[in-house]
């Protein structure tokens, strides 16, 4: 198995579409060189974020060639790899290539709303099925369900190829609970932005971000500056960027960044159906807290 580091800045990357609805890939290299050049540790290739259930089967396939070639080894790639028909998920994970990947991050089965029990194990069907480190995302705002800290910290002990969780509950009092008894060699990741500050000061190692798409800089030098406890440098940036962060999720993700980003001139802020693209004023506004950051 490789060996991973999880601590830092992974991007969740957004798809950047054309306006016929295409994966626009100049828009998507763009976007790769533009995270790198700002200091991020680690891509997120085909998460949330990259509006994966409307990719085809297709099309996830050669965002993710595209992603590796481009990337060109500057950085790990974390290969987004979950579901909730179980049986399925293993097998596709049997049968991926995993040639430029060094990280799996597996999110919670949706819909199906599944007892702790069910989650532990799936989970674990995961884990003794995949050659690579894996990240557990609890999502509950999506999935409908929640991983409880308990099932957390046992699938921590039990599986040593689970190697974090990013956990984007917002639920504090379960991350603490997390950090409080997790073993060594395995970390809790922010998966909110707004929460990424406040988690690292109880000692979560970094967060897999959203806005280091448009603000890869910023988040990154927060996330180090918190990583060496020195929170009032980091809150300095954390309060600069919050209103922005705020703004990227108020009419939904990653409609709000793909608008950051269409500011930023690295791509169009098209998204497919059903999500849509942000209201006239929210774009406006968000450019004006892009120009105030810059």
């Amino acid at each position: 198995m490789k060996d991973f580091n999880v601590k830092g800045v992974g991007v969740a990357l957004v798809t950047p579409f054309d306006k016929q609805g295409n994966v626009n890939f100049i828009g998507l290299e763009k976007l790769i060189n533009h995270v790198i050049d700002g200091g991020v540790d680690y891509l997120v290739c085909l998460g949330t974020t990259s509006e994966y259930p409307t990719l085809t089967e297709r099309e996830r396939i050669a965002i993710k060639e595209f992603i590796i070639e481009t990337n060109n080894n500057r950085v790990p790639i974390v290969l987004g790899m979950g579901g909730n028909n179980t049986t399925e998920l293993i097998n596709h994970i049997t049968k991926m290539d995993y040639h430029g990947i060094s990280a799996v991050l597996s999110v919670s089965p949706y819909y199906n709303k599944p007892s702790q029990k069910g989650l532990a194990e799936h989970f674990r069907l995961v884990a003794s099925s995949c050659p690579l480190p894996v990240i557990i995302y609890n999502v509950p705002g999506r999935t409908g369900g929640n991983i409880s800290a308990e099932t957390t910290l046992k699938l921590a002990e039990e599986c040593p190829n689970i190697v974090a969780i990013k956990e984007a509950s917002g639920n504090m009092t379960q991350c603490m609970e997390i950090l409080r008894q997790k073993p060594k060699g395995f970390e809790l990741l922010s998966g909110e932005d707004a929460l990424t500050l406040p988690l690292m000061s109880m000692g979560a190692k970094g967060v897999i971000s959203v806005t280091a798409n448009a603000m890869p800089k910023q988040v990154s030098e927060m996330v180090n500056l918190a990583s060496k406890d020195n929170c009032k440098k980091a809150t300095l940036i954390h309060n600069q960027l919050l209103p922005l962060t705020n703004a990227l999720f108020e009419e939904g993700n990653p409609s709000g960044v793909k608008s950051a980003l269409e500011v930023l001139g690295i791509c169009q802020n098209n998204v497919r159906l059903p999500l849509s693209k942000i209201s006239k004023t929210l774009h406006n506004k968000i450019q004006s807290l892009i120009k105030e950051i810059n």
